[in-house]
């Protein structure tokens, strides 16, 4: 639901699109005048203005001038009965969304509309991300491994490549790819994120690249793709590995020729568009498979990151861990709470197949848990389930990947038991994704009906 201002002279335009708005489910607020519509904006917020060119008391060109002063992230569609090209082009160049000849038709107001507010909302939480941009968005930790990412993410947020992130669930690709944007000169323009892994085979095209009413059933509108809402700005295409051959074959023509075309469409779009890929399966041997296009693969890797999992880089847990526990102290309300070296030692020597992510969850659970200000390893092992073979785990046998292995299956068992072999409440007991998951079970040779 949106709040939307009409202005116009004519009472049964504002009529025609208050029915057609309303009807959307936004709230309309109607304007005879630019003074009447300029006047009611000062005094309230205003997600949308439709506009007319001609108002009888000023020109609505000037009336657009002043909107964007006002409230530069309210977007405008300006409509005409007389439009020309001239217009539309000034319009569009002085900040409007887009143009609408009148009278106007329900389709088009319907697709204009949800395209604006669209593009207001990826706006908004772009501007959201920035204010909340911290010391969390970036690598926690002094290991050799992650300084080395640290530099190689400066390097590569002065540059318009293309950058490839590979890594366990869990480890942070997702905060690799938002310091790599924060840092890079596109940080003014969109931040956008597909995750792959979580949309439909069948609709990812239509995600990525928009489509045309009619391309499909369902298809009753005109819809705007991530690719087109991330012009001049970034896309971080999360678990790429999951997306269709042919999506990949879309994707590589974009990275090869900054074009593409909206699904049922015929029109041609040109973009500029930074892509930052990522993946937690092994993309070599997705290409051997035949599951990953190996062309695309090399357009993407232009700058490869390996975001190594917690257990390669254990010496950084005790920051960490102080870093989670300070943080969930704060956002619920709770004194600070200590861990004792040996309790520390032994958060060390756990394996944390879930990585970085398992770890955060589990200390913001201690945190709530434990009503004492320590935790001790009483608590561990009352709290965290998974914690209970770490004790007695020594450091030598964790690294063998064969014992890692091994702790691997039986926990991931004994997480499926627990949550009576519901996949979506195990691989968020995990900290990992579903999809991710599945994979394990089937690497592993689970039997679900077994266990």
């Amino acid at each position: 639901m949106a709040k939307i201002l009409v202005v116009d002279d004519e009472i049964n335009i504002i009529k025609t699109l208050s029915s057609i708005l309303q009807d959307e489910g936004h709230i309309v607020y109607p304007a005879r005048s630019g003074e009447e519509a300029l006047d009611f904006m000062r005094k309230n917020e205003i997600d949308l203005v439709v506009l007319d060119v001609w108002l009888p008391d000023t020109d609505g060109i000037e009336i657009l001038e002043q909107v964007k002063k006002l409230s530069p992230d309210t977007s405008v569609i300006m409509i005409s009965g007389h439009g020309s090209i001239d217009i539309a082009v000034k319009s569009t160049k002085l900040g409007a969304f887009d143009f609408i000849q009148k009278p106007p038709t329900m389709e088009r107001v319907i697709t204009a509309v949800s395209n604006a507010l669209e593009q207001s909302r990826l706006r908004r939480e772009n501007i959201k991300l920035k204010r909340e941009f911290h010391i969390e968005d970036e690598m926690i930790g002094e290991s050799r491994k992650i300084n080395e990412i640290r530099k190689i993410i400066e390097t590569a947020a002065a540059t318009n490549a293309r950058v490839l992130v590979t890594g366990e669930s869990g480890t942070g690709k997702e905060l690799v790819a938002k310091a790599i944007y924060h840092k890079s000169k596109r940080f003014d323009k969109p931040f956008i994120k597909v995750n792959c892994a979580a949309i439909p085979n069948e609709l990812i095209e239509s995600e990525l690249f928009g489509h045309e009413k009619g391309a499909f059933t369902g298809a009753v509108t005109r819809r705007i793709g991530k690719f087109e809402l991330a012009n001049n700005g970034t896309i971080f295409l999360d678990e790429i590995c999951d997306m269709s051959l042919a999506a990949q074959s879309k994707v590589l023509r974009v990275l090869q020729e900054q074009q593409f075309e909206r699904v049922g469409g015929s029109e041609t779009i040109s973009v500029d568009v930074r892509v930052i890929a990522a993946t937690n399966i092994d993309i070599k041997k997705a290409i051997e498979e035949g599951d990953f296009r190996e062309d695309l693969y090399y357009r993407l890797n232009v700058i490869p990151i390996i975001v190594p999992p917690l257990s390669e880089r254990k010496g950084d847990i005790p920051l960490l861990v102080n870093y989670f526990l300070t943080k969930f102290s704060e956002e619920h309300g709770l004194g600070a709470k200590e861990i004792s070296e040996p309790v520390m030692e032994t958060l060390m020597n756990h394996n944390w197949p879930g990585n970085v992510r398992e770890l955060k969850n589990a200390i913001e659970r201690l945190t709530i848990m434990v009503p004492r200000d320590f935790i001790s390893e009483s608590d561990i092992i009352k709290h965290l389930e998974s914690a209970r073979d770490a004790i007695g785990y020594s450091r030598d046998i964790s690294t063998l990947k064969k014992a890692r292995d091994e702790f691997e299956r039986d926990y991931i068992i004994r997480i499926i038991k627990m949550n009576d072999k519901n996949i979506t409440l195990a691989s968020r007991a995990l900290g990992i994704e579903r999809t991710n998951l599945h994979r394990k079970i089937k690497n592993y040779n689970i039997d679900l009906d077994k266990i």
